[in-house]
């Protein structure tokens, strides 16, 4: 077991304080050992920790947290500043890896201002603590560290250009390791390496255009040199931008070279760099890219767009780079991301925007005015709009079906197998009428059980599966296997069949479907992969309001899932085929 002669003696900033330059650097290649014990075994994000650990170090050696107030952009860089604030154990103990999460947390700790798992917000909150500090008349210094990946968000330019006519302390980090999650895409980063190339002296200054006063460090690597630049702006009395160049991965080969693999790592083998394999199955993202990469190849009208998470919904490198002119990554800008694909619409591109579902949130303006009050055939396609695959609270994307299908003018659809994934996604590519939004199912690729149409025109028309009776079982997109095994439960425990309904439509009502039903059921029960309050079981239970029939909604209560698996949230809400099965027979009339 390694041994943390240092570290393990740290129990908050002030003994960071204690120890000479020398130490420092000791202290350094502790806690990158203690990254290792912790990423190779669970895995976490790789690359952004390993770069900042010299700055982290540095900041606490100058500046007096939690008087001081950081504020860590994304927070997927703070794994160093835990460490520093009284929580190393639960990096270099293996049996406390449990105790905290992957971002800031105020209420793990007082250092920790804020619980952020998304991007681009550093420095608009820390905007927000510098008038709360002027106003109550408190002391100290604000500092927003922000990574260069994250400046191209329309929220941190907002927070840049206020923070440059402010007129008190506040300190703005710019952690430039000339990388988003994939490469930088974005006008700014060409002055960034300019600023990079110059020592910070050429003429174009981005951050002093915006007002802000300036300082370059070359050496983001070396902590001397950083104690050296932050002792020169603590206690500033103006807001000022201290631009850092530090070197992502920093400490290891593999991370080092291959940056965008490394930015989130699963668990690995150190020595060789491989990792952990959950199988080797196909995954939505392997159909997706591949699907993208067949279409532009067939019609050089289709465009595909990313927000800077290419990686994760199947535009690894060579797919990308294949596309080549139909492959567009705005960088970190999901609002421009949309907006432009409405623009290709109205000119008669067929644009496609994928990314997660949690990102998708910052784009309920542009989906509702720019896109759907405008008939803009966009096709949206989400990945991770599901309790499946959860873990921080910052990451999940139940709230998607409340947030979208409630759009009017939306066609949002939940394939429930690879055969309709692709059939929906075939579909909304071509048609020139409405946005869809194609919700990637989470459980699994699974492959089809009953035929799948090619065509949805139709909105809101629900596939009727298996004729039953009595109770009927309304199970979207990825709980549809859920309602598979409810239906045979309910036969195999009552010796009566079950109508199993595929609605595929989460945006509507199959009204004339419903009054069948009511004709001769007792109960209709609704699962969906989502928050109940405005999602889809609600819409149901509304028309069903005045019908002599009893209607069950199986989803999620609103409130946040932090660090539960899906399986414990799952059958905390009774979500399972048990219980489900239970409450039909419970409900059916003698």
């Amino acid at each position: 077991m390694m041994e943390y002669k240092l570290l393990s003696n740290i129990k908050g900033p002030d003994d960071v304080k204690k120890l000479s330059q020398a130490e420092l650097k000791e202290l350094a290649a502790e806690v990158r050992e203690a990254l290792f014990n912790r990423t190779t075994k669970i895995g976490g994000h790789f690359g952004p920790n390993f770069g900042a650990v010299e700055l982290t170090i540095a900041l606490h050696y100058v500046f007096d947290s939690p008087k001081d107030q950081f504020v860590f952009d994304v927070a997927h860089q703070t794994y160093t500043h835990k460490m520093l604030t009284g929580r190393a154990i639960a990096y270099t103990d293996d049996a406390h890896f449990g105790d905290i999460c992957g971002f800031t947390n105020p209420k793990e700790s007082e250092h920790d201002m804020f619980y952020i798992g998304h991007t681009s917000t550093s420095v608009s909150l820390a905007t927000g603590l510098a008038k709360g500090r002027d106003v109550t008349g408190k002391k100290g210094n604000v500092v927003a560290i922000i990574g260069d990946g994250s400046l191209s968000g329309g929220e941190a330019l907002e927070g840049i250009d206020y923070a440059g006519e402010m007129d008190t302390n506040l300190i703005i980090i710019v952690n430039d390791n000339e990388q988003s999650i994939a490469e930088n895409h974005g006008g700014l980063y060409k002055n960034l390496e300019q600023l990079r190339k110059s020592g910070g002296a050429c003429e174009i200054n981005l951050f002093k255009a915006m007002g802000l006063d300036y300082k370059y460090v070359e050496e983001g690597n070396d902590i001397e040199a950083l104690i050296k630049a932050f002792s020169q702006v603590k206690d500033i009395d103006h807001p000022i931008v201290v631009h850092v160049h530090t070197q992502k991965g920093k400490g290891y080969p593999l991370a080092e070279k291959n940056k965008e693999e490394w930015h989130y790592a699963i668990p690995f083998n150190r020595e060789t760099g491989e990792k952990v394999s959950y199988g080797n199955g196909e995954s939505y993202q392997d159909i997706f890219g591949k699907y993208m990469l067949d279409k532009i190849g067939n019609n050089d009208k289709v465009v595909c767009v990313t927000a800077a998470v290419p990686g994760a919904v199947g535009l690894e490198w060579d797919v990308r780079s294949k596309m080549g002119k139909n492959y567009i990554d705005v960088g970190i800008a999901e609002e421009q991301a949309v907006a432009m694909c409405s623009g290709i619409a109205k000119n008669g591109g067929k644009p496609v925007f994928v990314t997660n579902a949690t990102f998708a949130q910052r784009v309920y303006d542009q989906m509702t005015q720019d896109v759907s009050l405008n008939s803009s055939a966009v096709t949206t396609v989400l990945f991770s709009s599901s309790i499946y695959g959860m873990g921080d609270a910052t990451h999940i994307g139940i709230s998607a079906i409340g947030m979208f299908a409630n759009i009017p003018g939306v066609v949002y659809l939940s394939p429930t197998s690879r055969e309709e994934f692709l059939a929906m996604l075939e579909h909304s590519v071509e048609q020139n009428d409405h946005p869809t939004i194609i919700a990637v199912p989470c459980d699994g690729v699974n492959n089809m059980i009953y035929p799948v149409d090619s065509n949805y025109d139709k909105t809101d028309k629900y596939q009727v599966c298996e004729e039953g009776e009595k109770a009927a079982i309304i199970a979207l997109g990825d709980f549809f296997n859920i309602g598979v095994e409810t239906a045979k439960l309910v036969e195999a425990r009552m010796g009566k069949k079950a109508t199993l309904i595929n609605p595929r439509f989460a945006s509507g009502v199959d009204r004339e479907l419903l009054d069948r039903l009511c004709e001769d059921h007792d109960v209709i029960v609704t699962l969906e992969d989502g928050i109940l309050e405005g999602g889809f079981g609600q819409k149901i239970a509304s028309y069903l309001g005045g019908k002599n029939v009893r209607v069950l909604n199986y989803g999620f209560i609103k409130k946040f899932y932090d660090g539960m698996s899906a399986k414990d949230a799952l059958e905390e809400s009774r979500i399972t085929p048990d219980c489900i099965a239970q409450d039909i027979i419970n409900g059916i009339k003698a």
